[in-house]
């Protein structure tokens, strides 16, 4: 191998050495770390677990077994950035930073291995998100539901949902363990119109016939100026709704692969639910992952590349502080775009180029 291959292939020795010490160094940070969440999760909830008997398998296989990718995926951003920070100081440290680049190679070449590497974590990241952990998810959130936490309870009052184009239902309270919904009204909509409107004092889901059974109802129909109005005790209805469905603000998305995520979007829309947004900005956030992963990796490398004689403790808190402000501005956004102040796309977008931004300005700043 000549040495301009040596210093400017694809991968070479010292692209190989540092993608084996930054996977090591990520892959044993994220172990030690789930370790220690999981035995502390575990002293937590054990009492309930030992009341509601919980089978040790189910335990192993179906909670904490997939607990792991659940939380890889939740903080991996954050611990490759630590990773990459720890890597680079000891590099920078042992002077070996400084002799790759005395020997020509360039800043942006030393970040190749470095980057390389974070585009791979990141799109193991958009595989875990949109495809691996709501099939895992699925069977960890069930356990803890019947062993651990007691099902959810509906509060949330004055519902609106549209079914189809042209039909608006109302329910001014559901309780979700009855699947009663109570002052109930459905509007047929023809031309802006009302053509008929349905009232009951309360509905309930019949497991039997599987649809609703309304209670001292009152049905409006109107034709112009003519109005035919039909009252009773007790009649089934089909209003297009399961009993979940009423639970507009209990959607899983942790449950939720793409394709279902998407669905889930399109289906909310038509109701008029007020937490599509929301849904958005996760799907937003799954896709754009690991540009994250990118920036950090950048932030982190042109921070800790510089040997200091304070060692790597400085470089790492700078780093881990401009890591969790990162964090903290995409939670401030998504708050932003779920009360309809900004735009999903946005919401996920403005934390990342301004943090390229920070990115840009330090990879200048950083040893040549």
């Amino acid at each position: 191998m000549s040495v301009k291959n040596r210093k400017y292939g694809i991968l070479n020795i010292l692209d190989i050495y540092i993608i084996r010490k930054l996977l090591a160094t990520f892959l044993l940070a994220i172990g030690l770390i789930i370790l220690i969440v999981i035995i502390f999760d575990l002293s937590e909830k054990l009492d309930d677990f030992i009341y509601n008997q919980a089978p040790v398998k189910g335990l192993i296989f179906d909670y904490y077994l997939n607990f792991v990718p659940y939380f890889v995926n939740l903080f991996g951003h954050l611990f490759f950035f630590i990773s990459v920070v720890f890597v680079c100081s000891k590099l920078a440290a042992r002077t070996e930073t400084v002799a790759v680049l005395s020997s020509g190679i360039s800043f942006a070449r030393f970040l190749w291995p470095f980057i390389l590497t974070s585009v791979l974590i990141g799109l193991s990241n958009v595989w875990l998100s949109n495809i691996v952990i709501p099939k895992v998810n699925k069977p960890r959130l069930e356990f803890e539901k019947t062993y651990y936490r007691n099902p959810y309870h509906n509060q949330f009052y004055n519902i609106h949902i549209q079914t189809q184009p042209q039909i608006q239902i109302y329910v001014q309270h559901y309780n979700n363990q009855t699947c009663t919904a109570y002052k109930f009204t459905q509007e047929l909509i023809k031309d802006r119109h009302i053509v008929r409107k349905t009232s009951a004092e309360k509905i309930v889901y019949d497991s039997l016939s599987k649809d609703w059974i309304m209670y001292n109802y009152h049905i409006r129909d109107i034709n112009g100026k003519r109005e035919t109005v039909t009252t009773g005790n007790e009649k089934h209805i089909d209003i297009g709704l399961l009993p979940h469905e009423f639970n507009l603000n209990q959607i899983k998305t942790e449950v939720l692969d793409y394709s279902q995520l998407n669905a889930t979007i399109e289906r909310e829309k038509l109701k008029g639910s007020s937490i599509v947004e929301e849904l958005k900005v996760e799907k937003y956030q799954r896709l754009l992952n690991p540009i994250a992963y990118i920036i950090l990796t950048i932030i982190g490398v042109s921070l800790s590349s510089r040997k200091t004689r304070g060692g790597i403790g400085l470089s790492l808190a700078l780093g881990i502080m401009l890591a969790f402000s990162l964090i903290m501005m995409m939670k401030l956004t998504k708050v932003f775009a779920t009360n309809g102040t900004l735009p999903p796309v946005l919401a996920v977008i403005l934390p990342l180029v301004i943090y390229s931004i920070i990115a840009g300005v330090l990879v200048l700043k950083a040893p040549k």
